[in-house]
């Protein structure tokens, strides 16, 4: 079913353009807005995967707890370290995926570079997010 998801997401968002077909777009403006609703697809996805790890490094937080939240170790907890490596990505992702952007500053296919970019790598991430509670 998640393989079906971004032709799913993909089909209902409006385009702009009732001609628009992101199958087989024909022009940049296209182009672009398919690759951004293919990023928002990801996003959507990533999302998801956000909620599931986070209940369980919550829930793997409170079994190493004495019970009161507090951890023996005095290290942040399995959610505040996934918290603070999450922030961290999205700063990463957004600055990583604006220099890929850069190779047509200004151009009409920026935004296709930068969404693409986008796409890309909040897929891998969301792989990462759901290799946290594989055990």
């Amino acid at each position: 079913m998640m393989i079906f998801t971004p032709l799913i997401m993909l089909a209902a968002a409006a385009s702009p353009n009732p001609d628009w077909n992101c199958d087989e777009p024909m022009v940049q403006q296209e182009m672009n807005w398919c690759a951004h609703q293919d990023y928002l697809a990801a996003d959507a996805e990533m999302n998801a995967q956000w909620a599931k790890t986070s209940a369980i490094q919550k829930e793997r937080d409170e079994q190493w707890s004495d019970g009161h939240g507090n951890v023996d170790d005095g290290q942040p907890g399995f959610f505040q370290t996934m918290l603070d490596a999450q922030r961290a990505w999205i700063a990463f992702r957004d600055a990583h995926c604006s220099s890929e952007g850069y190779y047509a500053r200004g151009g009409t296919l920026e935004p296709l570079l930068v969404s693409s970019c986008k796409a890309t790598l909040t897929r891998e991430r969301t792989a990462q997010l759901a290799g946290l509670i594989v055990s």
